[in-house]
């Protein structure tokens, strides 16, 4: 909705009046004192949620998905942070603070599983059996 009008008409008008507003406070212009048009801003953003969203659905290389997760999660910070600048409504700012939330998740999840792997991977080097154990060393001694 960002990039076309195709989906909703309404919500593309508004979406280019918001990004107006947006655009004025970038903080990365506003310090390298670079004027950005809105409309690029938006297809910018709006394309880099597609190409990330799409990395992070299709694409099986985990490196390109923790990328593509970055992105977004540096996307979301800065829409939340743009939000609160203008002082929007909590309705217009809730997206990104729902996918703030999803992309941190998600995060973790893959730290964790990228830490139970190196966890295998290590006891395995050591010749224990590979895999957390579930059962407590006294049930496992009387089997």
């Amino acid at each position: 909705m960002k990039i076309t009008p195709y989906i909703s008409k309404e919500l593309h008008k508004d979406l280019r009046q918001e990004y107006v507003k947006y655009a004025k406070i970038i903080p990365f212009a506003r310090w390298l004192n670079v004027k950005i048009p809105s409309k690029w801003y938006r297809r910018i953003v709006g394309g880099l949620e597609i190409v990330c969203g799409i990395a992070l659905t299709f694409i099986p290389h985990r490196r390109i998905k923790q990328i593509a997760n970055w992105i977004l999660l540096s996307l979301m910070i800065a829409a939340i942070s743009l939000h609160w600048a203008v002082d929007d409504k909590l309705e217009r700012s809730a997206p990104a603070l729902v996918f703030f939330f999803m992309l941190t998740c998600r995060l973790v999840v893959e730290w964790q599983i990228q830490r139970q792997a190196k966890a295998d991977a290590k006891a395995i080097g050591k010749g224990t059996t590979a895999g957390p154990s579930h059962i407590p060393a006294k049930l496992a001694k009387s089997e």
